[in-house]
């Protein structure tokens, strides 16, 4: 935003109109250090993309499991590197799609999964020993990563030849984007108990996907989207702790996920600060030896809430311009959003064309010749320094109520993003802040543009699956399995997720075993202050 006397950042700093030596910290190297070592300010490995490139990820899930299946084929086809999977809301929210709370929704975000079969259908000839795949799922996170592992079991892949990562982020849920099922307790036992079996049964799996994008994107500034993450972050860590894991056999597969706006220079220094914080709290507070523990390491997607219905091809800019603050931020894989995702779900060649730009940026610039080519910037390195100072003190605020999940329950994170979002909806209503082809820069007509639709018929061909499903299974060894898990939700001592995986086999679906456990647990209610 730009006043009378200059641009100020996103997180409310002013930025100078020039910046020089005077404005580098005295301990600069020590700061920064070097690339792939403590404090990780300069990327988590020695080489960065000098090596390969960031992996390259396309965010995509619409309709049937065939329908989802055809596009990832597609995607691999075109180049994409990873696959991350969009599951539509009953999905995400534990409801099966015969459920009459499901009804109007079913397919229209993302991919619909009731059971193993839709697994199947998702990745029918699809090779998990060689993808690496993303699941955006919270609440019922630990459900679809264990479908995932029967599939892959089923052609013959063990859990060691699996890579990639659930997103199983509950805290973010009460915070910013509301998808969550149970309480807050019961909730993270199931994220300690994901991580404890994946620690054991698919130890290459990164077992939560922190996130910051989905309050980024609810209006959180760059300060309070990193301060907010690695805040969740450290109660993840303690929640694990508190189970009986060692620190450094889970954290190594912990990572984050954040968003990359178009203000390019404070994103890039909003990552670096990111890393260097998470690397001193896990070494100084948690005590963790092994380097890999200290590494912060991330996805990012390309800011959504930035894209404009008005002049849609404008994004294909700004989605470039989001793309390149990711890379020179060091990020570990991208998904760079479709032009046209403000209108509907990505047509065939938006989708393409925002791989392209991925492509564009790995293998025709030299981004990928050196590492972290704006360490020693005066602005930059201002920039990192004012970020992580800033962040500290927020992460401050958050443990004044006693924990994460205190303040969540007080509501300071929401009210925080909130006031933050209001900020900036005045700002843009007043033209202080520029949005071309909405407030400036527009033009009298749009041209037409023919979104891509879901088929309304897609429901009743779920239902009619799931009512086939059940005609056909073994129910009493459904009924059976689902009784293990009820009883294994009430003991603290037993790991939920090797009862859920035999009721999963037996083919019992999301819904049900999501009910099973509201059942124990109950349904999570805010409070007034909320």
């Amino acid at each position: 935003m730009t006043t009378q006397s200059g641009r100020i950042s996103e997180s409310g700093f002013p930025i100078k109109p020039a910046y020089t030596a005077a404005d580098l910290p005295a301990d600069l190297d020590e700061r920064t250090g070097e690339p792939g070592k403590y404090p990780f300010t300069r990327g988590v490995y020695p080489t960065m993309y000098t090596s390969r490139p960031w992996t390259m990820r396309q965010y995509a899930g619409f309709g049937t499991a065939a329908e989802s299946n055809a596009r990832y084929r597609q995607l691999l086809a075109a180049g994409t590197m990873g696959l991350s999977v969009a599951f539509d809301l009953p999905t995400q929210m534990g409801y099966d799609s015969d459920e009459p709370i499901a009804h109007g929704e079913v397919g229209k975000v993302g991919v619909a999964i009731d059971s193993i079969e839709d697994m199947r259908r998702l990745f029918h000839d699809i090779p998990l020993d060689k993808v690496s795949t993303s699941m955006t799922i919270n609440a019922p996170g630990s459900i679809l990563l264990l479908l995932y592992q029967l599939v892959a079991e089923e052609n013959g892949i063990s859990g060691d030849q699996l890579t990639g990562t659930i997103q199983n982020d509950i805290l973010k849920e009460y915070i910013a984007r509301g998808t969550y099922i149970y309480p807050p307790k019961p909730s993270l036992r199931l994220v300690a108990d994901t991580f404890a079996y994946c620690t054991n049964e698919i130890p290459k799996w990164n077992t939560i996907s922190i996130s910051g994008y989905h309050m980024a994107e609810a209006g959180a500034s760059p300060v309070q989207e990193i301060a907010f993450t690695l805040a969740n972050g450290v109660e993840y860590v303690r929640a694990a702790i508190a189970a009986g894991l060692g620190v450094d056999d889970f954290a190594p597969r912990l990572s984050f996920f954040f968003v990359a706006r178009t203000t390019l220079l404070e994103e890039v220094a909003k990552f670096r600060a990111a890393r260097r914080i998470w690397a001193r709290i896990m070494r100084e507070d948690f005590g963790a030896k092994d380097p890999k523990s200290w590494m912060l390491r991330f996805h990012t997607q390309t800011a959504g809430v930035q894209l404009t219905a008005q002049q849609p091809e404008i994004n294909l800019v700004r989605v470039a311009v989001q793309g390149l603050g990711a890379i020179l931020g060091g990020t570990q894989s991208l998904h760079t959003n479709s032009y046209d995702e403000a209108i509907a779900l990505p047509t065939e060649k938006a989708a393409r064309l925002a791989l392209r730009t991925q492509q564009v940026l790995a293998y025709e610039t030299d981004l990928t010749a050196t590492v972290d080519p704006f360490a020693g910037s005066y602005v930059v390195e201002a920039m990192t320094d004012e970020i992580e100072v800033a962040t500290l003190a927020l992460i401050d605020q958050v443990n004044s109520y006693g924990s994460a999940v205190a303040a969540i329950e007080a509501g300071f994170q929401k009210r925080e993003i909130e006031t933050s979002a209001y900020r900036i909806a005045q700002e843009i209503d007043a033209g202080k802040r520029v949005v071309v082809g909405v407030n400036k820069f527009t033009v009298a007509e749009e041209e037409p543009y023919e979104p891509m639709r879901v088929n309304p018929a897609i429901e009743a061909e779920q239902v009619a699956r799931l009512a086939t499903l059940r005609a056909e299974r073994n129910n009493e060894a459904v009924d059976a399995a689902i009784a293990d898990l009820v009883t294994s939700a009430g003991d603290n001592d037993r790991n939920m997720l090797y009862p859920m995986k035999e009721a999963l086999r037996a083919c019992a679906t999301v819904g049900e075993v999501s009910h099973a456990l509201r059942g124990v647990w109950g349904r999570y209610q805010p409070t007034d202050r909320f």
